[in-house]
């Protein structure tokens, strides 16, 4: 299932997101747990998904726990990228009962949520497995949570867009209306680079085949996105393009449609659904003495 996933779990930035997580859900102490169990308790839990889908999280998961609890034991099971299935366990960890109490809420709330991402996407992938397309997701993330999402989508099997504004020209419709138009704006891009010093890819943002013959007079540029275009439109584009850069198709795509649109040849396909508006996995973890 792993596509171009990395292991991001003991990364600075997760480690950061982990610890003002910890700070927001804990603050000056989880009063529930320190006032009927004993400091000195310890306990064995399980983690375990009840939904089938795509596993996510995981080792992100260990280092909430590690973080809470040096000490604790963790026997692991599954792996993120995993085919799951409802009533599979992830993995079992012995360790302060206090600890893993206060670990519970988090981890489930990031598992939940990258395992629900990476489901969606394998699925999409899927749809189109027997195409060359690729599957790439967007910046519709979760403010701060962006390196944990788009990480989920490579365990999926996608592929990363942009990470931010800082990696890549990208230039959409409102780009090119404020500069006065495709040849312009790619233009001034171009000049942009040169004058500070940057090489960064150049993306632009077409919505008619007439933007697209626009674009390829300002060749080389990386990416000519189709905006909106119909599976039929995609199509002529991408004969027009004839590989001369790398194509993109990006709105109005769906489950049902998806096919229509990696067929006609194009590189990439991005979705905004992967992200903005998926469905968590549901998972539990239970505790035992």
């Amino acid at each position: 299932m792993q596509n171009n996933m990395i292991d991001i779990s003991q990364s600075e930035e997760v480690l950061t997101i982990i610890q003002q997580a910890l700070i927001e859900d804990v603050g000056n102490g989880d009063h529930s747990s320190l006032s009927c169990i004993d400091k000195n308790k310890r306990a064995v839990a399980k983690l375990i998904f009840k939904d089938n889908g795509i596993a996510a999280g995981l080792s992100i998961a260990y280092t909430v726990l590690k973080l809470n609890d040096p000490t604790c034991n963790i026997t692991k099971i599954m792996k993120d990228g995993d085919v799951v299935k409802f009533g599979d366990i992830g993995f079992e960890v012995e360790g302060n009962a206090q600890a893993l109490l206060k670990s519970e809420r988090l981890l489930l709330n990031i598992m939940q949520r990258l395992s629900g991402i990476a489901s969606i996407t394998h699925q999409v992938v899927s749809l189109i497995k027997n195409t060359k397309a690729r599957i790439l997701d967007t910046r519709k993330t979760t403010p701060n949570l962006r390196i944990l999402e788009k990480w989920a989508v490579t365990v999926g099997g996608g592929f990363n867009h942009r990470i931010g504004l800082y990696d890549m020209i990208m230039l959409k419709d409102n780009h090119v209306d404020v500069a006065g138009g495709i040849v312009p704006a790619i233009t001034k891009a171009k000049q942009y680079l040169l004058d500070n010093n940057l090489s960064l890819p150049i993306e632009i943002e077409t919505r008619s085949i007439e933007e697209v013959k626009l674009a390829l007079t300002q060749l080389p540029i990386k990416r000519i996105m189709l905006d909106n275009f119909t599976p039929e439109k995609t199509l002529e584009a991408v004969i027009l393009i004839d590989n001369k850069c790398e194509t993109e198709s990006s709105g109005g795509i769906t489950m049902k449609n998806i096919l229509e649109y990696a067929v006609t040849g194009v590189n990439f396909i991005s979705l905004g659904m992967l992200t903005h508006s998926v469905k968590s996995l549901d998972i539990s973890f239970k505790i035992k003495l």
